[in-house]
């Protein structure tokens, strides 16, 4: 039986270099470039299951500022756990938790979460002891590099990967058939949302009904 193809880092760059019809030093030097653009022009366009993640981790005691992990982009919900009990932190704008935070100087359990800055969330009040929390967020997808061969765009839409790192090779190459990747890569992406779309829609009928 014949194996299935499966795209990785390294026949993605084969690839590429096949349908551009180029093997000259510069044009295979920029392919990692095009990979990476390609992986944050899908990011920007979607948000999928794949992207989301779940962190546990303690906030400690008398600290307000929580670093945000690695690769975040947008985060989904905020819980204190303490065993089986979930208590909700709720959103709010960064102006709202310093104001609410300034009006009151004591520590307790946090109800509140914002924004810091891109590294970090505030939570207020400033938590009296440690606390256990769970976060789901969406990430950036571990990037595609030689000593990291497949993620999960590899796994589930390498036709987008594929459209999408040899759009982002037409303007170096000033090569006119933009209009024909142009096209695959929208019907793959057309795809992926789609899917997102019944996701979401599955998600908020579970919520509805629950």
């Amino acid at each position: 039986m014949t194996a299935s193809f499966a795209l990785t880092y390294d026949n993605l760059t084969s690839t590429v270099l096949q349908y551009l019809e180029r093997n000259d030093a510069a044009t295979t030097a920029q392919i990692p470039t095009f990979i990476t653009l390609c992986e944050f022009e899908i990011a920007q366009q979607i948000k999928t299951l794949g992207q989301q993640q779940v962190v546990q981790s303690t906030m400690t005691a008398g600290g307000a500022v929580i670093a945000k992990p690695a690769r975040w982009r947008k985060t989904v919900s905020m819980n204190l756990t303490n065993g089986t009990s979930i208590q909700p932190i709720y959103l709010r704008k960064y102006e709202y938790i310093r104001s609410y935070a300034s009006s009151s100087t004591a520590q307790a359990t946090p109800v509140y979460y914002g924004d810091y800055d891109y590294q970090h969330w505030i939570v207020a009040p400033t938590p009296d002891q440690n606390y256990s929390f769970e976060v789901l967020y969406y990430e950036r997808i571990q990037p595609l590099a030689s000593d990291n061969q497949t993620n999960w765009l590899t796994q589930n839409a390498p036709n987008a990967m594929l459209y999408g790192t040899l759009l982002q090779a037409m303007p170096f190459l000033k090569n006119d058939q933009r209009q024909i990747f142009q096209e695959k890569y929208q019907e793959a992406m057309g795809a992926l949302k789609a899917e997102d779309a019944l996701r979401l829609g599955d998600r908020q009928t579970v919520a509805q009904d629950s």
